[in-house]
């Protein structure tokens, strides 16, 4: 039985999802006749070109997080959600771009935990092998659970059915293609989401004014409920950010953001995901691969003002989120309960005219496929790769592989179906997703950074130190609590916000820091000969750059344009 829904979509609106749902399905289907082996599947056979793989690697991202998750939190905080970019991300990028990506390209490896297993052996391997794969599969249930509630609220299917069929539509583009298939339909779906948000951000500016009407609006929401809703100095100002940080002090907040989100988070997601890093090891050339993160940074830049500035129009132009922001209870919305994670939902509702509502939609059924099917095809490889062939089938054809790697991708959606029921406990879905980062890529961050610049890191200091700082930020999460909630053992403490988040991940890669060096000191490090292209002092300088990329127009070198991205995002910050 259909439920009832929150907008009416008209024949045309389904007309343009079938359409679209046709095209993915075709691209997949497309795709399949250039997998003849593994390295095909699981790395489109190094042969994209780096325009293709920066927007891929800039979509595969731009899934639940940003346009559920960053318009929440552009609801409920403002701009300082802006940090998520221009801070947790952009630096990142391009740290990894210049720095990090020889070292993965050069070496050969098809996935990182791969890279794990040259620096320091089996059981760093294992342990990051199983923690990333355990990761995706938590992280595509979050993509799937608001595909799932989104059909639901829109279209009027069962909740149950929403999930099967966007797994199904996700399954089948993978397994007939792999990562190519992926990695097209992601290009794909970043021009569908643009288009489809770009109305609803001009549009709903309109109805407030413009920037500065809506700024009025703010201002006047702030005042007429102070103490519950942010002040709007603090709304309307990135820095120094106390409602995103959890500290009211502002110097520890901008130290809180700067480390906790802008290095340890941000950098250990954007420098050691493999869901990224693996679109930029799809390329043809080194040059190519350091350039894909880069030309990310461009778009990213421009993807807060699709995806933060609709929660920010949502608080003043939706009813139902005003008054949830007001500090009311508000039935409705797509768990039954008005929530933050509703804010682009009702926005639609409440600005798009007939017509546009089927272009919104598939941009937002566009957006979670595209970020499920990042986390699968990274699944899929890291399973296949370096879990089933390193430690439970050795020695087959190349084509048994591939066949894993598709019953792999079946199998993590018919998880991911289970795994969606977490993220339903979560009212804003970013804090959920950064106490994942805190777990997984924080830690992992630590060790590879350090095993990177210190040739001394031993292999024991190496799994040891990862498994110290997982465990760590576990406990700070246990420990914590939400504000007025109470923690699992807890609290002992509580911060606002996504405090707690950035506690952990902090405490995550200090405590993996301190093992590893500890370790280090009492156990032996591999030789020197075998760390070449693994560790950077004992990598030769040449090893490190594309020798024809000096050839190249300024804008196809790796270092201008890096240099022009971070004065871009420096003026950013300035700005907002």
């Amino acid at each position: 039985m259909a439920l009832e829904t929150l907008i009416h979509a008209n024949p045309i609106d389904y007309v343009i999802l079938i359409a679209y749902f046709a095209f993915v399905l075709g691209i997949g289907y497309m795709a399949r006749h250039q997998v003849s082996g593994s390295l095909d599947f699981f790395l489109s056979g190094r042969r994209l070109p780096a325009w293709v793989t920066g927007l891929a690697f800039v979509s595969a991202n731009l899934g639940a997080v940003e346009i559920m998750g960053m318009s929440a939190n552009g609801a409920q905080l403002g701009l300082p959600t802006l940090h998520y970019f221009w801070v947790g991300a952009i630096p990142a990028m391009l740290f990894l771009g210049v720095v990090m990506m020889p070292f993965y390209y050069g070496s050969g490896v098809r996935s990182v935990p791969e890279f794990m297993l040259k620096r320091f052996g089996p059981a760093a391997h294992l342990v990051n092998s199983i923690s990333f794969a355990l990761a995706q599969l938590l992280i595509a249930g979050v993509n799937l659970y608001l595909l799932g509630s989104i059909v639901q609220a829109l279209l009027g299917w069962p909740l149950w059915v929403a999930l099967v069929v966007a797994a199904l539509i996700v399954l089948s583009y993978i397994t007939f293609g792999g990562l190519s298939a992926a990695i097209y339909n992601e290009v794909l779906q970043f021009f569908v989401i643009v288009a489809s948000l770009l109305p609803v951000v001009i549009i709903g500016l309109h109805r407030v004014g413009g920037w500065s009407g809506l700024k009025a609006r703010i201002v006047s929401a702030a005042a007429a409920h102070p103490g519950v809703i942010p002040p709007a100095s603090q709304q309307l100002h990135s820095w120094p950010g106390q409602d995103l940080s959890g500290f009211s002090n502002p110097v520890l907040s901008v130290i809180g953001i700067i480390f906790g989100l802008g290095f340890v988070l941000g950098f250990g997601y954007w420098t050691t995901n493999f869901v990224e890093v693996q679109r930029a090891m799809a390329t043809k050339s080194l040059s190519d691969a350091r350039r894909t993160p880069i030309i990310g940074t461009f778009a990213k830049m421009l993807i807060p003002f699709l995806t933060v500035f609709p929660g920010l129009l949502a608080a003043v132009l939706v009813p139902e989120i005003a008054s949830t922001k007001a500090g009311h209870v508000v039935s409705g919305g797509t768990s039954g309960t008005v929530t933050y994670n509703d804010s682009v939902i009702l926005l639609i509702r409440d600005v798009l005219p007939n017509g546009l509502v089927g272009l919104a939609i598939t941009g937002l059924l566009a957006a979670f496929m595209a970020g499920m099917a990042a986390n699968i095809s990274a699944f899929n490889t890291v399973f296949s790769v370096d879990i089933w062939q390193r430690y439970v089938i050795k020695d087959h054809p190349d084509g048994y592989y591939v066949k894993v790697g598709r019953f792999a991708t079946a199998a993590a959606c018919m998880i991911a179906i289970g795994t969606a029921a977490f993220a339903s406990n979560y009212s804003n879905i970013m804090t959920y997703l950064q106490t994942l980062f805190g777990f997984f890529n924080a830690p992992l961050f630590a060790t590879f950074i350090l095993g990177m610049f210190w040739k001394r890191m031993t292999p024991a200091a190496g799994w040891s130190g990862l498994a110290s700082g997982t465990i760590g930020a576990l406990i700070v999460w246990l420990l914590g609590a939400p504000p007025g909630g109470a923690g699992v053992i807890g609290p002992v403490y509580s911060l606002a916000g996504q405090g707690t988040s950035f506690v952990a991940a902090g405490v995550a890669f200090t405590l993996d820091i301190l093992v590893s060096v500890v370790v280090s000191l009492f156990t032996a490090p591999k030789p020197a000969e075998q760390l070449v292209g693994l560790v950077y002092s004992e990598t030769p300088r040449e090893a490190l750059t594309d020798p024809e990329e000096k050839n190249n127009p300024w804008y196809k070198r790796t270092l201008p344009l890096a240099g022009l991205s971070l004065v871009l995002v420096i003026i950013l910050n300035f700005l907002f």
